[in-house]
């Protein structure tokens, strides 16, 4: 039952009061939500849930403040999550702490913590350890900055477990993080640097195998694609195998860009810096994770290019459609061998004829864009529906104004990849 099943809410303070309780918007059906935690600015919301889109059990996911409200969850990298259950996040500056029964630890659940670097990349988590874990279930730590603190008590906090001693099942425990005392001075040892990169060719899985429109239920490797590491002037090329990975020692301060390709898919790319990776000499050797996604090339199939919408009786590009529109440039870029047609669709109000001439203002509009953008005419067509293959079928006098900007649409179809020789 949909009740079963936990969610995440938001009530506001207003006054005294708190407003009803909403669900929000990102939350789906039969999946289990927890532990939501704010970043200190509010902009940031982290949360676990069990959604099968993740890599395990329960993993961290996290959404960004808009101006429109939450934006669609993001999954954290593979260097948090894994194949076990992620949970209790709370965020502390840029410090993520969270429980995980998976990541090598003291048993059950221990705390782990991690941060997030300039770029974006999470840091390898490192166990906080006894006497904050144990062999048994560790979990949802906060740390206390109005508490009294004694003379050489840098922080405290509280965190949750279920380690024998306490008087309940789940106890509450308080801990201080002390000053240690100096060290004897010990002649200097040089440290040995390492910056690792584990980079995962995917693709994606479809709910219909070939319907690039069904839903996506998640992710596999691609074995066989071919990468190229560009950076510094040089290049390096791997060809990755049945796990679709490939390992890279990467260089400081260094920009790097890779790019993968493989016969049948779209070619795509993705980039990394080392610049404002810090060095820690408790943990010489890091190591970050990349992905790299594939689509594959469904030639004759119509996909529709999202966040492409157009007002009521116009045709102009508008800015929010702009981000899709140099993306898809980029894909073009990647791939010189393909030629697509941009098709758009009009709503059901107007004439058939007006709309027709509408929805071909609007395919030619996009085309010019791309053609700013450096893509050769030859390369693209314009094609406007008008009504004719309406979105959502519904009453014209009762659609919803969220009903005809679905219908107001624009979508791409490839029509040749001439790297294989196939037109249709």
């Amino acid at each position: 039952k949909a009740d079963d099943y936990c969610k995440l809410m938001m009530s506001r303070r207003i006054g005294e009061a708190w407003s009803a309780p909403v669900v929000l918007d990102f939350v789906q059906d039969n999946v289990n939500y927890g532990h939501p935690a704010l970043s200190p600015d509010g902009s940031m919301l982290y949360f676990s849930c069990n959604s099968k889109d993740g890599w395990g059990g329960y993993d961290i996911w996290f959404s960004e403040r808009t101006p429109q409200g939450w934006s669609e969850p993001q999954l954290l990298s593979r260097t948090v999550n894994t194949p076990g259950n992620e949970m209790f996040p709370v965020v502390d500056a840029d410090t993520l702490y969270f429980s995980s029964d998976y990541h090598p630890g003291m048993g059950g659940l221990d705390i782990f913590k991690t941060y997030r670097l300039p770029n974006g990349a999470w840091t390898p988590v490192k166990n906080l350890k006894p006497p904050i874990n144990s062999g048994a279930d560790d979990f949802a730590l906060v740390i206390d900055y109005q508490a009294k603190r004694e003379p050489g008590v840098l922080q405290v906090g509280y965190f949750s477990s279920n380690r024998p001693g306490g008087p309940g099942s789940d106890d509450i425990y308080r801990f201080e993080r002390r000053q240690p005392p100096p060290k004897p001075e010990e002649p200097p040892q040089e440290i040995v640097y390492r910056l690792l990169l584990e980079g995962f060719v995917l693709e994606k899985i479809f709910e219909e195998a070939d319907n690039p429109d069904s839903r996506v239920l998640g992710r596999k490797p691609l074995p066989g694609a071919k990468v190229t590491a560009t950076f510094n002037g040089q290049t390096q090329t791997f060809t990755v195998g049945e796990d679709g990975r490939f390992s890279l020692e990467l260089e400081l301060d260094t920009d790097y860009r890779f790019t993968a390709e493989r016969e049948g898919y779209l070619s795509n790319e993705a980039t990394f810096s080392t610049r404002g990776i810090g060095l820690d000499p408790e943990t010489p050797e890091q190591t970050f994770e990349l992905e790299i996604v594939l689509d594959k090339i469904f030639l004759q199939r119509e996909i529709v290019l999202e966040d492409i919408y157009y007002d009521f009786d116009k045709w102009d590009i508008r800015e929010d459609a702009k981000p899709t529109l140099d993306k898809l440039a980029r894909t073009l870029q990647l791939n010189p061998d393909i030629r697509i047609q941009l098709a758009s669709h009009t709503d059901c109000r107007g004439t058939d004829r007006y709309n027709l001439e509408l929805s071909q203002k609007r395919a030619q509009a996009a085309v010019d864009y791309l053609i700013a953008k450096g893509i050769s005419p030859e390369r693209l067509i314009a094609k406007g529906y008008g009504e004719s293959q309406l979105r959502v079928n519904c009453v014209c006098s009762r659609c919803t104004e969220e009903e005809h900007q679905l219908n107001r649409r624009t979508t791409f179809t490839i029509l040749e990849d001439g790297s294989q020789g196939l037109e249709r």
